[in-house]
Protein backbone atom coordinates (compact mmCIF):
# COMPACT_ATOMS: atom_id res chain seq x y z
CA UNK A 1 0.00 0.00 0.00
CA UNK A 2 1.25 3.49 -0.84
CA UNK A 3 2.39 5.68 2.00
CA UNK A 4 0.14 8.70 2.40
CA UNK A 5 1.86 12.00 1.67
CA UNK A 6 -1.08 13.95 3.16
CA UNK A 7 -3.74 12.48 5.44
CA UNK A 8 -7.24 13.86 5.91
CA UNK A 9 -6.14 16.32 8.61
CA UNK A 10 -3.38 17.65 6.32
CA UNK A 11 -5.83 18.04 3.42
CA UNK A 12 -8.24 19.98 5.65
CA UNK A 13 -5.41 22.36 6.56
CA UNK A 14 -5.05 23.21 2.83
CA UNK A 15 -8.63 23.07 1.52
CA UNK A 16 -11.61 24.87 3.08
CA UNK A 17 -13.98 21.96 2.30
CA UNK A 18 -15.61 19.94 5.09
CA UNK A 19 -18.04 17.02 5.24
CA UNK A 20 -20.05 16.33 3.16
CA UNK A 21 -18.20 18.36 0.51
CA UNK A 22 -14.65 17.20 1.17
CA UNK A 23 -14.28 14.46 -1.44
CA UNK A 24 -10.62 13.46 -1.02
CA UNK A 25 -9.57 10.98 1.67
CA UNK A 26 -5.80 11.15 1.20
CA UNK A 27 -3.04 12.35 -1.08
CA UNK A 28 -0.55 9.68 -2.13
CA UNK A 29 1.68 11.73 -4.46
CA UNK A 30 2.45 15.44 -4.45
CA UNK A 31 4.74 17.62 -6.53
CA UNK A 32 3.80 21.01 -5.18
CA UNK A 33 2.47 23.26 -7.95
CA UNK A 34 2.81 20.53 -10.58
CA UNK A 35 0.93 17.32 -9.79
CA UNK A 36 -1.09 15.53 -7.14
CA UNK A 37 -2.68 12.11 -6.83
CA UNK A 38 -5.47 11.53 -4.34
CA UNK A 39 -7.75 8.72 -3.21
CA UNK A 40 -11.52 8.79 -2.65
CA UNK A 41 -13.04 5.67 -1.13
CA UNK A 42 -16.61 5.44 -2.42
CA UNK A 43 -18.93 3.88 0.18
CA UNK A 44 -22.66 3.21 0.30
CA UNK A 45 -22.79 5.64 3.26
CA UNK A 46 -22.24 8.65 0.97
CA UNK A 47 -25.21 11.02 1.36
CA UNK A 48 -25.69 11.39 -2.42
CA UNK A 49 -26.50 7.67 -2.82
CA UNK A 50 -29.84 8.22 -1.08
CA UNK A 51 -31.11 9.93 -4.22
CA UNK A 52 -28.69 8.88 -7.02
CA UNK A 53 -30.09 6.28 -7.59
CA UNK A 54 -31.85 4.23 -4.88
CA UNK A 55 -31.52 0.57 -5.77
CA UNK A 56 -28.80 1.28 -8.36
CA UNK A 57 -26.32 3.67 -6.70
CA UNK A 58 -24.01 5.56 -9.07
CA UNK A 59 -21.65 8.37 -8.03
CA UNK A 60 -22.73 11.55 -9.84
CA UNK A 61 -20.22 12.65 -12.49
CA UNK A 62 -20.25 16.21 -11.18
CA UNK A 63 -18.92 14.92 -7.84
CA UNK A 64 -16.12 13.03 -9.59
CA UNK A 65 -15.17 16.31 -11.28
CA UNK A 66 -15.33 18.13 -7.91
CA UNK A 67 -13.09 15.48 -6.31
CA UNK A 68 -10.58 15.99 -9.12
CA UNK A 69 -10.77 19.77 -8.66
CA UNK A 70 -10.02 19.34 -4.95
CA UNK A 71 -6.91 17.26 -5.75
CA UNK A 72 -5.83 20.00 -8.17
CA UNK A 73 -6.47 22.54 -5.42
CA UNK A 74 -4.12 20.63 -3.12
CA UNK A 75 -1.42 20.62 -5.83
CA UNK A 76 -1.58 24.40 -6.22
CA UNK A 77 -2.38 25.48 -2.66
CA UNK A 78 0.46 23.37 -1.23
CA UNK A 79 2.89 25.91 -2.70
CA UNK A 80 4.17 28.26 0.04
CA UNK A 81 3.32 31.39 -2.00
CA UNK A 82 -0.33 30.29 -2.18
CA UNK A 83 -0.80 29.54 1.52
CA UNK A 84 -4.07 31.05 2.76
CA UNK A 85 -5.56 31.43 -0.73
CA UNK A 86 -8.52 29.62 -2.28
CA UNK A 87 -8.52 27.78 -5.58
CA UNK A 88 -11.87 28.59 -7.17
CA UNK A 89 -13.12 26.12 -9.77
CA UNK A 90 -13.86 28.17 -12.91
CA UNK A 91 -14.44 25.67 -15.69
CA UNK A 92 -14.10 22.31 -17.35
CA UNK A 93 -13.27 21.41 -20.91
CA UNK A 94 -13.42 18.18 -22.92
CA UNK A 95 -14.60 16.05 -19.99
CA UNK A 96 -15.61 12.47 -20.71
CA UNK A 97 -17.17 9.86 -18.43
CA UNK A 98 -16.31 6.32 -19.49
CA UNK A 99 -17.52 4.07 -16.68
CA UNK A 100 -19.93 4.22 -13.72
CA UNK A 101 -18.49 4.62 -10.23
CA UNK A 102 -20.31 2.59 -7.58
CA UNK A 103 -20.08 1.91 -3.84
CA UNK A 104 -16.99 -0.13 -3.04
CA UNK A 105 -14.90 1.53 -5.76
CA UNK A 106 -11.72 3.39 -4.91
CA UNK A 107 -11.17 6.43 -7.10
CA UNK A 108 -7.58 7.34 -7.89
CA UNK A 109 -7.66 11.02 -8.78
CA UNK A 110 -4.71 12.63 -10.57
CA UNK A 111 -4.26 16.20 -11.72
CA UNK A 112 -1.25 17.52 -13.60
CA UNK A 113 -1.00 21.28 -13.89
CA UNK A 114 -0.41 22.34 -17.50
CA UNK A 115 -0.49 26.15 -17.19
CA UNK A 116 -0.29 28.80 -14.50
CA UNK A 117 -0.33 32.50 -15.39
CA UNK A 118 -0.79 34.93 -12.55
CA UNK A 119 -3.84 33.83 -10.62
CA UNK A 120 -5.27 31.61 -13.41
CA UNK A 121 -4.40 27.99 -14.13
CA UNK A 122 -5.46 24.76 -15.75
CA UNK A 123 -4.74 21.09 -15.32
CA UNK A 124 -5.28 17.73 -16.97
CA UNK A 125 -7.40 15.52 -14.72
CA UNK A 126 -8.01 11.80 -14.71
CA UNK A 127 -10.03 9.51 -12.42
CA UNK A 128 -9.36 5.77 -12.39
CA UNK A 129 -10.93 2.72 -10.76
CA UNK A 130 -8.87 -0.48 -10.75
CA UNK A 131 -6.48 1.10 -13.24
CA UNK A 132 -9.23 1.93 -15.77
CA UNK A 133 -10.00 5.54 -16.68
CA UNK A 134 -13.55 6.41 -15.57
CA UNK A 135 -13.40 10.17 -16.26
CA UNK A 136 -10.92 12.64 -17.73
CA UNK A 137 -10.70 16.20 -18.97
CA UNK A 138 -9.33 19.66 -18.34
CA UNK A 139 -10.00 21.79 -15.23
CA UNK A 140 -9.66 25.57 -14.96
CA UNK A 141 -9.28 27.55 -11.75
CA UNK A 142 -8.51 30.97 -10.33
CA UNK A 143 -6.65 31.77 -7.12
CA UNK A 144 -8.16 34.30 -4.75
CA UNK A 145 -7.40 35.65 -1.31
CA UNK A 146 -10.03 34.51 1.18
CA UNK A 147 -10.98 38.09 2.02
CA UNK A 148 -11.58 38.89 -1.69
CA UNK A 149 -14.62 36.65 -1.98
Amino acid sequence: MDKDILNLKDIMSILPHRYPFLLVDRITELESGKRAVGIKNVTINEPFFQGHFPGEPIMPGVLIVEALAQVGGVAVLSMPEHKGKLALFTGINNFRFKQMVKPGDQLELSVTMTAMRGHLGKGEAEARVDGKVVASGELWFALAFREDI
